[in-house]
């Protein structure tokens, strides 16, 4: 369908602009852009959905040539805002301002970035949060199931309206990296380099398990009523447990032990009772409640189950069918360590893409024990700049990675 831009305006983003102007719907800051499509979208499902808002965020300049686009596609919990702060009273920068800005790994003096809420999102984009035209009330569960490929349709629909031509890299992680595969298969003309972290091509039955279990503590909470519950008074207690199980993915046994092992969080005796007292036990209780603070139980439901039902061999027969016309530069960062974690072992499938399709790999990257933030470890670096990167800030170490990452794609 058609495309209608709210706002399309970008700017370079290095800092807490004051000159930024306001951006209607969506409170995106200095690089904040938007589009409203009237038109239908056929979703995979099988059901039509209309209008579709779409929140995102740009950083730096369209070049001449309309060649230096990066798209990054966010997880679960993300949002449009990747960089920078929105306004002088922020807290919290984006989520990957450590990744993103002048002069840092994906350089936005040298390339323009776009991200963007996906659909089914809570943060601007079309979700069950937004209101339903036939109702005038919100979606709930009246929102039809959504799927990865749909989230790509509606990003591709977003690129179209702000002329992007073709994408020079697209990148992104967990769920965010089910969106970049599905980016190089659908539109294999249009992406140059798809940077896939952390992801695979289906999720196992343990991880469908853990998603189904933390689904259900959302439908069991009473304050949950039928997913027409008001924002004040929603499932609070549910999403926070579905948020804890979700974390006792992201670490691998050995990080958790070494992270938190038996200790107490403020005492060297136990209470005798059931509140918190074991450290592991008050860092889930910590995440549990900052994720209610900031995201909906409704597209909880549809972003797990929009991931559960990503499964490309199913839908193309076999992987070779899937990426029989991928064009793009594939760099992937997989892991090997033997963790709950949803990705682990699942990412494997990249080593395939080096035998069918002549895909082009550039080199393995294994992710690290503490898989709830991603540092990478380059095994095609030196071995003195590997060890160096075990002793280095996180912020540093993404630094390394994506210069690395941006020397070999983006040249």
């Amino acid at each position: 369908g058609g495309v209608r831009s709210i706002d399309g305006r970008h700017f370079q983003r290095d800092d807490c602009s004051e000159n930024a102007s306001p951006v209607p719907e969506w409170p995106t800051g200095p690089g904040g852009a938007g589009s409203h499509s009237a038109e239908p979208l056929e979703l995979e499902c099988g059901k039509k959905l209309a209008p579709i808002d779409v929140a995102c965020e740009t950083y730096g300049e369209l070049n001449e040539a309309g060649d230096n686009t990066v798209l990054i596609c966010h997880a679960l919990s993300g949002d449009a805002h990747v960089s920078g702060y929105n306004g002088p009273d922020d807290r919290k920068s984006g989520w990957w301002d450590v990744m993103v800005g002048p002069g840092k790994g994906i350089d936005t003096n040298k390339y323009f970035v776009v991200c963007s809420n996906f659909l089914g999102g809570c943060s601007g984009t079309t979700g069950p949060p937004s209101i339903n035209p036939a109702t005038q009330k919100p979606y709930g569960l009246d929102f039809p199931i959504i799927t990865i490929a749909d989230m790509v349709k509606v990003q591709k629909l977003l690129l179209d309206k702000l002329g992007i031509k073709k994408l020079l890299g697209v990148i992104g992680g967990s769920i965010g990296g089910m969106q970049v595969l599905q980016w190089a298969i659908e539109y294999p003309d249009f992406v140059k380099a798809a940077i896939a972290v952390a992801t695979t091509t289906h999720l196992g039955a343990q991880s469908i398990a853990f998603d189904a279990v933390g689904r259900n503590a959302i439908l069991a909470d009473p304050n949950f009523v039928g997913g027409q519950y008001e924002s004040e008074k929603g499932p609070d207690r549910g999403l926070a447990i579905a948020r804890m199980i979700g974390h006792i993915t992201y670490l691998s046994e050995q990080g958790m032990r070494e992270k938190f092992g038996r200790k107490l969080r403020s005492s060297d005796r136990y209470s005798y009772d059931f509140n918190s007292e074991f450290a592991v036990e008050t860092y889930l209780d910590y995440q549990g409640q900052s994720f209610v603070e900031r995201f909906d139980a409704n597209s909880y439901l549809y972003i797990t189950k929009a991931s559960d039902y990503f499964d490309l061999k199913k839908d193309y027969g076999t992987l070779n069918r899937a990426f029989a016309n991928v064009k793009s530069r594939f760099l992937e960062f997989v892991s090997l360590d033997f963790s709950f974690s949803k990705r682990s072992f699942e990412g494997r499938f990249f080593t395939f893409l080096r035998l069918i399709n002549n895909c082009k790999v550039a080199y393995n990257c294994w992710l690290s024990k503490y898989r709830d933030i991603y540092p990478f470890q380059p095994p095609a670096m030196v071995p003195s700049v590997f060890y160096c990167i075990l002793n280095i800030s996180i912020p540093e170490l993404w630094g390394i990675c994506l210069c690395y990452v941006r020397r070999y794609f983006f040249g």
